[in-house]
């Protein structure tokens, strides 16, 4: 792999906006990633996330804004820049009649690989993956998680600086999920900058910072620890019998509109200072709301990405930490 060197930042993106006959895909979307850097790109279905990947794959035109990438214009040259990417789509477009080996062989002609590299390269990478004692089985025959690692192979084949995930753990085990992320942790020791796509929160969680895209606009953007601070806010944590019910209840109480449904708990974001328990739950009671167990943590990320949401006057309701956002309500 390419180690990361002083220059422009590996990923720049200025006043994006992608537009599309009576819709609006991005709008005005801005965003750096440093050399070196793992960044998240966080949102339900149909926020934009692949839309804003494949333009920066230079796989999409722009309709307004400028993209670089290691300081080269997606626009103006755009082999340029797919020499120094890496770019991993939702959907698997491998061949399913050759092998794990004949798959990586094939895309290393593709890439030009000197043929001299092309069996050292390829030997290097079954044995980063783990896939070394499938290299002789059909693709067809592999698991999601596997299918899923033979792709981000496929993506290194060529050695490039930067990777392009968009949703890259989707649709596959815990297991698989896991192991997929430390492939990615041993990427990020070798020099790589990654940014990827993802729904699930818990992934999010992991990322040295984060971008939260909401139909086509970058909502908020910062490492997770610095986006909860900013919101300056804790979790009144709300465990009801009927918890849309309490909901709809809460949201009555001045102090309390900002309640969001989890499963069978209330999150009810309230301020960090000055804020009284005591006397919030009293009011709950007084509501007719019945509380089987209450307390005052931390907020989630999804929690966060919520809080934004309601800034414009959005609400909705999240399943859990490890679910995708991808069923995102909104009454």
């Amino acid at each position: 792999m390419i180690e990361p060197a002083e220059g422009p930042p590996a990923i720049e993106a200025v006043d994006v906006a992608k537009d599309y006959p009576g819709a609006h895909a991005l709008r005005g979307v801005s965003l750096t990633v440093a050399r070196g850097e793992l960044f998240g790109l966080v949102g339900p279905d149909g926020a934009g996330k692949t839309t804003c990947l494949r333009i920066l794959a230079g796989l999409l035109s722009l309709s307004r804004g400028t993209v670089r990438i290691a300081g080269i214009d997606v626009s103006t040259d755009p082999a340029g820049v797919k020499q120094r990417i890496g770019y991993m789509s939702q959907r698997f477009s491998l061949s399913d009649t050759l092998t794990v080996a004949e798959n990586l062989l094939y895309v290393s002609e593709v890439w030009h690989v000197p043929r001299g590299e092309r069996r050292k390269r390829i030997s290097r990478l079954l044995e980063f993956s783990r896939l070394g004692p499938f290299q002789d089985r059909l693709t067809r025959n592999l698991s999601g998680g596997m299918k899923q690692k033979l792709s981000l192979c496929a993506c290194l084949i060529h050695e490039p600086q930067i990777l392009l995930l968009d949703e890259p753990t989707i649709g596959v085990d815990p297991i698989s999920r896991r192991d997929f992320w430390l492939i990615l942790y041993d990427l990020m020791q070798e020099g790589s900058t990654i940014l990827l796509s993802t729904p699930y929160m818990d992934e999010a969680e992991r990322c040295g910072r984060v971008g939260f895209l909401l139909d086509g606009q970058l909502i908020a953007c910062g490492s997770p620890t610095a986006l909860r601070q900013e919101l300056g806010t804790v979790i009144l944590d709300l465990r009801c019998s009927d918890s849309r019910s309490a909901r709809r209840t809460l949201r009555r109480i001045p102090a309390l509109r900002d309640a969001v449904v989890f499963g069978d708990h209330v999150h009810v974001t309230v301020p960090r200072h000055g804020f009284d328990p005591v006397a919030a739950l009293s009011a709950v009671h007084r509501a007719g709301v019945e509380v089987l167990d209450s307390q005052i943590r931390e907020p989630s990320l999804e929690d966060v990405f919520l809080a934004f949401i309601h800034r414009d006057d959005a609400t909705a309701t999240v399943p859990s930490v490890s679910a995708p956002i991808t069923g995102l309500e909104r009454p």
